[in-house]
């Protein structure tokens, strides 16, 4: 079953409270989304290590093809 936005995000926030979090339904079902996450826990990471310290956030739910989510665009920063 396809997750819904708010579902993405709590799994993220869970991780990062603080974080500035946008989640985007990319071709309106349900399955496709894009995600930029904002957070100070960021600085001094390289993209990689941001990145993956957000899909660890996502607690499995993109493992394979049994994972609720199916595809995820991430974009993630440090604030300015």
């Amino acid at each position: 079953m396809p997750m819904e936005a708010h579902d993405i995000e709590a799994l993220i926030r869970s991780r990062f409270p603080d974080a500035k979090i946008t989640i985007t339904d990319l071709a309106g079902d349900g399955n496709h989304w894009a995600a930029e996450v904002i957070d100070a826990s960021f600085k001094g990471m390289n993209r990689v290590q941001q990145q993956r310290a957000v899909y660890a956030a996502l607690q499995g739910a993109m493992d394979g093809p049994n994972g609720a989510l199916h595809a995820l665009a991430l974009t993630t920063k440090a604030p300015d």
